[in-house]
């Protein structure tokens, strides 16, 4: 168990976060970062920029360049995009630690892995803003004609995923519940 130190008096269970949590947070955010960057890797040495593997069906991979943010927003603000996913980094783990103590709720394993799945996409795309200046998406869904979603990568399908679980799992364990409560209490 790690030991946190909680001088409020309330917070979980002997204000401790289980360790077998952190370990999944950071086995999940692992293997988010090498299957992100290895298909990256396969895409920028097997495809041209612009250039689609499958020409045909809504699914295509299609090798594109991105300096924006999200879908493409805003492009070419490099600084301001690596320190926004930093800050984001930071935020994220102690968003959970304040849960566990102000909330007394606790760190289930699907938040574990929610926790990892987005820290994963966050560092997998901050890699290419590092290295390339840009991230590489190739992902590219056609719904109908030619209109299709803005293409995304393997990061962004996990920032996605996780952030939807996360939701999820934040409402089944009562939290949401939890915090309507103590507002309600805080305003009487």
């Amino acid at each position: 168990m790690l030991e946190m130190q909680n001088t409020t008096g309330k917070g979980c269970k002997k204000g401790r976060i289980e360790s077998k949590q952190v370990v999944l947070s950071l086995v999940t955010t692992a293997l988010v970062i090498a299957l992100d960057q290895l298909s990256k890797s396969w895409v920028r040495v097997n495809l041209a920029p612009g250039e689609s593997l499958l020409k045909a069906g809504f699914l295509r991979l299609t090798y594109v360049t991105n300096t924006g943010f999200v879908f493409g927003l805003p492009a070419n603000q490099i600084f301001l995009l690596i320190f926004t996913t930093v800050v984001i980094l930071l935020i994220i783990p102690f968003f959970f630690y304040y849960l566990s103590v102000h909330y007394r709720s606790p760190i289930t394993s699907l938040c574990s892995i929610c926790l990892g799945l987005i820290l994963g996409g966050a560092v997998g795309n901050l890699v290419d803003r590092l290295h390339f200046g840009y991230v590489t998406d190739f992902i590219d869904i056609r719904l109908w004609n030619d209109f299709h979603w803005p293409a995304f990568n393997c990061a962004d399908a996990s920032i996605v995923v996780g952030t939807f679980m996360l939701a999820y799992a934040l409402f089944r364990s009562g939290l949401f519940k939890k915090i309507y409560e103590h507002n309600r209490e805080s305003k009487n």
